[in-house]
């Protein structure tokens, strides 16, 4: 797998892709690239308003999405905090989605990573044509 697979013919659709980079992103508060990827890929993936907000949230809304896009959150949230993905939910992953699947997941949700540093560190301003965060109210 090349990395530039990842955002053309990779194995995962555009929708999981789109997914676990919108919620990388917004975990590592990387504003310029969670909006560029709303930008571009947002409607495509089919994401209404309130799920691309919950994309940005600390503590995501899972409701909102399908049985395969909460493992991917859950996913996503995990990597942010400890660097892992737990048996449990490395087993219900497993149950979806195929062995080069996962990896390219995991590798994704890592370069996003990597670039949410570079944005971040760099204060790489929001592009014009990008939606900004959502604001949060205190008690969201």
């Amino acid at each position: 797998m090349v990395l530039g697979g990842l955002l053309d013919k990779g194995s995962i659709s555009l929708v999981d892709r789109e997914l676990v980079i919108l919620r990388t992103c917004g975990l590592c508060k990387a504003e310029y690239e969670w909006g560029v990827h709303v930008a571009g890929f947002a409607s495509k993936a089919g994401f209404n308003a309130q799920q691309i907000n919950d994309t940005a949230r600390e503590h995501s809304d899972l409701s909102l999405w399908r049985s395969e896009q909460q493992l991917l959150i859950q996913m996503a949230d995990q990597l942010h905090e400890s660097n892992q993905v737990g048996d449990a939910l490395w087993n219900c992953l497993s149950a979806v989605y195929q062995p080069e699947q996962l990896v390219e997941l995991i590798m994704l949700a890592g370069l996003y990573h990597a670039v949410s540093y570079m944005v971040n560190a760099c204060r790489i301003q929001r592009e014009e044509f990008a939606p900004a965060f959502p604001d949060f109210k205190p008690h969201e």
